[in-house]
Parts: structure tokens; sequence; C-alpha cells
């Protein structure tokens, strides 16, 4: 078979297709297309083909050559391999290819790559699996493991296996700090940042840009800014993500004549913004409703830094109109973009025009967005029932269940002794359930006695009024928060995160960004 009959098979990815042309292959041929590089990118591509199409056997016949020529030392094609298993659900084929792995000769170099590339695959169960049989392990599988929990939204079990690297003979690194710390930021968990600030502290572990600015945004999203400001001013600040780091943690934290002031003392000490910096601003500007100041800073990067705006600047300045109620002003910018508008975009103007009650527009944005998530068919369907328009919502539902659609569920959790305790709306499975429900209802009573009634027109359901305010009675934060009333002092500060978030333009994805 020729490399090009190869590429053209790639190409159609018909799994049928596929499967013939390897049949048919001559074992000489194979080894000539998997010799160099470019044969190599090939094989990936193949077996993300056979992941498509649930084809097994073809990803099994490439199984076997790989290990007949010896390719076991590409970890890509070992982890694509894994996925294309798991996609096709055949488990027991995707442990054989591991145990196979290690009944070769053990390389610790190449086994962190196959845990590298399973991380980026999405695979952390079987890079977790991976990373017990290894008979040898250096610092970096260790962070290669945590840094890729944390890439793959498993905070807490990043912070478990850091504590499992302590227990260890492996000493932590910066790299290893780094991720424990993004994680932690993600989790709200304020105890164990400090602890991990103070593990860091006791290893010597000298800071650097990366580092300051790790720790400014763990602090930030942890709910202390006060302390993200003295880590700020004792920082080397030579670097400009250590700035964008302390912006970007003043605008989530609503605080935009903060952000102002620190960007007018990066001019002072000579230190160049660059595009991130402005996307803080913008946002602080957002977050505040200051619709003037972000118009001001959006056309000061161009005219006095020479920063061209790029898509994220614009989906900052429709989230500064969007809150601000101005749609059409919103959609104008969209429309004016100088590139085609993304998912984020339109999220940001879907958002606006629920809390708005603007429907048309709001469908303008649902038909831009190619591949709907729950979210945007949650935000359409409550702002038709915000109107009142059941039918409607009831419309969007149907949609959703014939797309196979699911609702993300929300949580709520709190950080207390250590240990982070989730609750979900009308949770009744945690083992003080009974004590936090009657903290809750005494609460109720109080709130009502005061004169506070529930908001039941928010409950975005076509249902009875007693029913609506049982459901905002045990919404998921004020789980948590009765949990904390019955577990602390009083007097003890209280801090409950979540998972679901409105969207904040594309603040979310440049926070990650911040300290690199």
């Amino acid at each position: 078979m020729q490399r090009n009959g190869v590429r053209k098979v790639i190409q159609q990815t018909s799994p049928a297709a596929i499967k013939s042309t390897l049949s048919h292959t001559p074992f000489s041929s194979a080894r000539d297309f998997l010799h160099d590089s470019r044969d190599h990118r090939t094989v990936c591509k193949v077996l993300e083909a056979c992941k498509v199409s649930s084809d097994y056997r073809t990803a099994s016949a490439i199984h076997t050559r790989i290990f007949k020529l010896g390719y076991v030392t590409y970890p890509s094609l070992v982890a694509t391999l894994v996925s294309a298993y798991l996609q096709c659900d055949r488990l027991v084929l995707a442990r054989q290819l591991l145990d196979q792995v290690f009944r070769s000769d053990f390389n610790v170099v190449i086994a962190n790559l196959v845990i590298e590339h399973l991380m980026r695959l999405g695979e952390y169960g079987f890079a977790k699996k991976f990373f017990l049989k290894m008979p040898v392990r250096d610092v970096m599988t260790w962070n290669l493991m945590i840094g890729g929990y944390v890439r793959n939204a498993r905070f807490e079990e990043a912070l478990s296996l850091f504590r499992e690297m302590l227990d260890s003979n492996e000493e932590p690194d910066k790299f290893t700090f780094a991720s424990v710390m993004t994680g932690c930021a993600r989790l709200g968990a304020v105890n164990h940042a400090l602890w991990v600030h103070r593990m860091m502290t006791e290893k010597e572990i000298e800071l650097n840009a990366i580092l300051s600015s790790a720790l400014i945004d763990m602090y930030s999203k942890c709910g202390r800014i006060r302390i993200a400001k003295e880590v700020f001013n004792s920082a080397d600040r030579s670097n400009v993500s250590v700035w964008n780091a302390m912006i970007i943690g003043l605008a989530i934290h609503g605080l935009p004549f903060d952000a102002v002031a620190v960007f007018s003392k990066m001019e002072d000490e000579n230190i160049l913004p660059d595009s991130i910096t402005f996307i803080g601003i913008l946002t602080a500007c957002s977050h505040s409703g200051l619709v003037e100041e972000g118009q001001k800073y959006f056309n000061l990067m161009s005219s006095h830094y020479s920063i061209q705006p790029q898509i994220e600047h614009y989906g900052a300045m429709v989230d500064l109109f969007g809150r601000a109620g101005r749609l059409e002003e919103a959609y104008a910018v969209i429309d004016a973009m100088p590139m085609e508008p993304d998912v984020v975009i339109w999220r940001a103007l879907l958002s606006a025009c629920r809390i708005y009650q603007k429907p048309e527009l709001g469908e303008v944005a649902i038909a831009n967005i190619s591949r709907l998530k729950s979210g945007d068919c949650v935000l359409l369907s409550n702002m038709y029932c915000s109107m009142k328009r059941w039918e409607s919502a009831e419309g969007v539902r149907e949609m959703m269940k014939k797309k196979g659609i699911r609702k993300s569920r929300g949580k709520s959790w709190i950080e207390l002794g250590g240990v982070i305790h989730r609750f979900k709306a009308g949770d009744r499975s945690h083992p003080d359930t009974e004590g936090l429900y009657k903290v809750l209802d005494g609460l109720i009573r109080r709130t009502k006695l005061e004169g506070f009634l529930p908001e039941t027109e928010l409950v975005l359901m076509d249902i009875s009024e007693e029913e609506k305010e049982g459901n905002l009675n045990h919404h998921r934060e004020k789980l948590a928060l009765a949990y904390g009333i019955l577990k602390t002092s009083p007097g003890t500060e209280i801090m409950i995160s979540k998972n679901l978030r409105l969207p904040q333009s594309r603040l979310a994805r440049i926070e990650d960004s911040a300290g690199k």
C-alpha cells in the first residue's frame, strides 16, 4: 500500500475503508509507513478515526503492528490506542495494552510521556492505573499526574496525590506547587491554600514569576484578596504575569478601582501591559458596570500600546455591554468584529438576554452556537419561564431530550477542618443531614419573622407557590451555609464555593494563563 493511499483513507475516515486497507497492508509496507514521524502522526489519526467510529477491530490490528514493530516507545500511540479501546468499551483490551507496556523494557521517561498523553486525552482513570503499576517514579511522574488531574478538573484527587507524594521519598518542586496551588484556587479551599503556602515556605521553594502569580491567583479565588495583595506587594514584579494575576484577582472581587490603580502603578514602574492585562481591566469594568471606563481601556489598547484587540477582548466588550443591559450595543460589537465570533461570545450575549428578557436576541445567540451544551438550553428555557412562556420553555426541554443534552447538576461545597463537604439541591445524603436541616428550618423561620419572604418568581417552573418556596428553601448553597453554621462557632467566617457560574466572557480561561 502506498503512503498516499493511507492518507486518502485518513481523509475519508470511513471505518470500513480503514479496516479493509489495514487488513491488506503487507508487513513490510506497514513497517515503512510507521518508520518516520509523519507516518507516526498518520497512525494516530487512524486511531482517532477508530475512536469516532468505535471500530475496535481496526484498533486491535494497529495494536498488533505497533508491538511487532517495536513502536511501543511512541507514547502518543499507546495513549491514543488506550483511549480508542475505552471509547469502544473494550476495557480488557486497554488493560492488556498497559500490561504489555510494563512487560517491555521499562523506561520511566517513556512511561511519563504515556501519562502525559493519557491526561491530555482526558483518560485520568487509566493514567492513575498506569501510575500505580510503575516500578519506578520520578518527580516528573508525580508532576504529570497532579497537573493532569488539575487540567481535568479533578482538584481533590490532585491534592490527595500531593499528600501521597509528601509521604513518599520524592520531594516536590516548583512545578508541583504551581499545579497544587491551581487546584486549591479552583476549589476555593482556603485552609488547603494556607497549608500549601506554608509547605512551600518550609521546603524553601524560591518564588519566581509563575509561583508568585499562582499564589496571588490562589488567594484571590479563595476569598483572601488581602493576602493576595500582600503577596503582590512583596513579590518581584518585573514580570507582567504577576501584575496580571493581581488585576484579575481584583476584577473577580468586584474591585475595579483597585484594579485600575494597579494598572496605573504598572505604568509608573515601566512594565508594559499585554493582552491579558487588558482582559483583566475590561473584566473589572464589566463586573462593576463601568461601561465608559471599559470603552476607554478598549480604545487605549491599540491607540497607546499598539495591542490589536483579539477575540478575547471583543468578548469582554460584549460581556461589558450585556451586563449593563445594553444588548443592542453588545450585538453591534459582535456584528463589527473583524473575526468570526466564537461560542463564548454568543453565550455571554445569551446570558444577558436571559437576565434582561430579550428572547428574540437570545434565539439569535442560540442559532449561532453549533454544539449546544446544557447551560445554553437552560438559559434559553429560563428566559422563557421568566416571561411565563411555558410552551416555549417546554419546547426547549423536549429538544434537550431528543438531542440527549443533560442539565449539569449544580453543587456547592464548604471546607471545614481540611475536609470538603459537597451539597446538591434537596440533598439528604450527608451524614449530618438531620442536624443541618434543623438549622436551615430555624434560619428560614427567623428570616420570615424579620419580614424577608422568598422570591418565588425566581423559580422558573410552572408549579405551585408552595413547591417553589420548597425549592428555594433547600437550595444547595443554603444547605452548605446551614452545615457551616452547624459545625462552627459564632463569628466564624463561612465561605461557600460552587461549580456553576454565569458566563464571564472568557475570564475563566484567561485566569489559567495569568501566571504563565
